[in-house]
């Protein structure tokens, strides 16, 4: 597995990108109907195209992204058929080392997701009752734990 920038100019890229991202939501976002998931395809094509620092762990193909804009891990999607494997792990060991990714947000009822970034050193700061589209699906704001506290006060 490596990981590399993914080119927001190819179509075929961002076509599997989507892909991977419908099949990880799918798998880990039970919360979200059909419905609700085919109406955010647009919002993450857009991402996909937007988004400042844009990563994909390869195999022989793309197996998972990671998207990371001013610190903060905007995407993380691993494909449905590769989880448990590490990738995910991987790739945000590689935003937080690489991409300074110190934030995160994640859908509160996604227990799954939640736990991962605190296994990974993030710890809950915020929380929103709406999600970016205006939904009633409650986000979490992380951020990344100190690993040493360091205090200028006497």
């Amino acid at each position: 597995m490596n990981i590399k920038q993914v080119n927001q100019n190819d179509k075929n890229e961002i076509e599997i990108l989507l892909t991977i991202w419908e099949s990880s939501v799918t798998a880990t976002h039970n919360f979200l109907s059909k419905d609700n998931i085919e109406a955010l395809i647009p919002a993450v094509k857009e991402g996909l195209l937007t988004i400042e620092s844009l990563y994909g762990c390869y195999e022989q193909e793309i197996v998972g992204f990671i998207g990371v804009e001013n610190e903060k891990v905007e995407m993380l999607f691993v494909a449905a058929e590769t989880r448990g494997q590490g990738i995910g792990r991987k790739l945000f060991q590689y935003a937080i080392e690489t991409l300074n990714g110190n934030y995160v947000d994640v859908n509160e009822q996604n227990e799954q997701g939640l736990g991962f970034y605190q296994r990974m050193g993030f710890h809950v700061f915020g929380r929103s009752e709406l999600d970016d589209q205006g939904n009633a699906f409650p986000i979490l704001h992380l951020k990344k734990s100190k690993t040493k506290e360091c205090s200028n006060e006497s």
